[in-house]
Parts: structure tokens; sequence; C-alpha cells
């Protein structure tokens, strides 16, 4: 065979292993070397979550890097967000399962990120209805969401793969909206665009539990993203107007001193926009200004060096939009 013959053949082996191994990664079972648990934690008397790593999502842990929770009714079981792929669903349900009979019958969404949504089609294949509020209809039908989709599925393979769809929701909320389960109240709020334009907060008074979603960050650096944090700071505000006892984050402990608490949120999203102001409205260059602010508060946490520069960039660019 001659020498460009070999090459050839070489290209199309090359090609074809290519091939092989994106098919791999894409349908890969989702039980292969699956070590990761959920323990759901108990933070009132019908009330549970669990909690996701202070880590970057990976296909190690399998995107588990968000809460999710859920209240057992007389009538069904209502969970708080979708975990961030089908695996962990299926591992959410079955930890479900073995706390009650009661079938999961509602599933509310706090907000379209892909670490709290991927799960959905688990909750959908077993009767679930999803609820969401109307701002998720632009993002789940953008180039946005569906390149973050394609990139998922390399980045947290074998996890989320070729079969990971994203979910409508069932009821769009573009208002205030009660939910009622087994006589259990569920009041739904919509307080975005904040750190997503579709966030919602679920407070269930009989439990005097509020799951606030991404609006609230413990235990690590806040994800801030494209969000309006002038907005995220008034939902604060409205958090803690509830008063209520416990609070579950989108990500990290859940708080039994809300007030307290909150805080580091609200006093991260303020640092960011008193140190990017000035630069911002007198068109200082970005990096020249982030030189200058002094981070030592924060630079210890989780996440600070994957999330704190992007944080502050998104919040001198808003600051210009303003």
């Amino acid at each position: 065979m001659s020498l460009s013959g070999l090459k050839m053949r070489s290209c199309v082996m090359c090609t074809m292993l290519l091939g092989f191994l994106a098919l791999f990664v894409l349908t890969a079972p989702v039980n292969a070397s699956d070590d990761l648990l959920l323990n759901p934690i108990q933070v009132a008397p019908h009330t549970y979550f669990v909690q996701g790593l202070p880590e970057m999502g990976s296909s190690k842990n399998q995107n588990f890097i968000s809460n999710a929770g859920f209240v057992i009714t007389p009538k069904g079981v209502v969970v708080i967000d979708a975990l961030g792929s089908p695996a962990l669903a299926k591992k959410l349900i079955a930890e479900i399962k073995k706390l009650t009979a009661q079938k999961v019958v509602a599933v509310i969404v706090t907000h379209y990120h892909a670490d709290h949504i991927y799960g959905l089609q688990e909750f959908k294949s077993i009767g679930a209805k999803i609820y969401a509020q109307g701002e998720g209809r632009n993002y789940i039908s953008s180039e946005t969401a569906k390149q973050r989709l394609i990139a998922s599925r390399i980045d947290f393979a074998p996890w989320v793969n070729a079969s990971t769809k994203l979910m409508s929701a069932d009821v769009w909320i573009d208002q205030a909206y009660t939910l009622t389960i087994g006589g259990v109240e569920f009041k739904i709020s919509r307080v975005g665009p904040a750190h997503a334009p579709e966030d919602l907060i679920t407070y269930v008074p009989s439990e005097k539990v509020l799951f606030a979603g991404d609006l609230v960050f413990r235990g690590r650096i806040p994800f801030v993203g494209n969000a309006d944090s002038k907005g995220w700071l008034h939902a604060l505000d409205e958090i803690e107007s509830l008063n209520p006892s416990i609070v579950i984050p989108g990500h990290g402990a859940y708080s039994n001193s809300p007030i307290v608490d909150i805080r580091f949120t609200r006093d991260y999203l303020q640092y960011l926009r008193t140190s990017m102001t000035k630069s911002a409205i007198n068109m200082d260059p970005f990096e020249e200004a982030y030189q200058q602010v002094d981070w030592s508060e924060y630079e210890g946490m989780p996440l600070f060096r994957a999330a704190n520069r992007m944080n502050a960039y998104n919040v001198y660019l808003s600051i210009q939009a303003e």
C-alpha cells in the first residue's frame, strides 16, 4: 500500500474512532461507576432537601452542585427543583420512595439554569406536573439553552447524554400563585428578574419553610452570571418580609437563621456593586478596576477563582446598562 494510501486509511480509522468515542460519551449507561449518594435532610415536619456539592459541575459529581427539596403532603409529594442530571433525579425519586408511599405530583422550578432542570424529564415520566415562571419560555426556546445542553452532554457525560431533554412547564406562572396539594399551600411568588429573569420563590406557611432557589447562596461564592443585581437585592427584601423560620437556598446548607444567613448573599452583591460602580460609570478599563478591589474577605471561599472575576465583570456591565 502506498504512503498516501496508508495516510488515508489512518485518517479513516481516526474518524471512525472519534465517532465511536462521541457515541460512547452520548449513550454510555448512566449506572457506570455510580457511587454518588443523595442524603435527604429533614428541616421541618414534612420537608426535606438534598444538598449539592460546593463545586463546579463535572462528570465526577454528575452535576450535583445545586439543592433540591420536597414536601410530603397527604395527597402527594411536591418537589422544588429537579437537580442537574436525569441520573440525579432518579436517585431523588428513589429517596422519596423510601420516606413515603405518596407519589410525586408536582415539581416547582425556581429558575431554568442547567443544574436545576436537567432532571425534569424523570419527574415528568412518573406523572408529575411542572410549574415554572413564564419568563422560562424564552430560555428553553433559546439558542443559549440548546448550546448549553450540547456542551453539557460532553461536560457531564454519561450522566447528561443524548437522551437528556429540555422540558417545558405544564403551568407557566406570571403572577402570585397558590398551589394546594393535600391541604398544604405552596405560595409561589415571581421575584425576577434577579438571579435569573424567571426566578420564583416558594413559601410553605404550614412548615414555615421558604425555598429561595439561587437568590440565596451559603458556603460558596454566588454565581451572578447575567443577573440583575439590583433586582436581586430587592428579591432578598421580599424573602425577609415573609419571615420564614427555615430557608433552603439553591446552593449550600439550609438556614434556620434566615436574616443572618441571607446577609452573606446581600453583602456580596452590595460589595460587587460598590466596588464596580465608579469604574463602570467612568468607563475605566475593567481589569484595572478589578485589580484595585480588596477581595480578601471572599478569596478563600469555594469557587472564588472560578466565579468572582466573572461576577464582577457582569456587575460592571450591568451598572453601565442601568
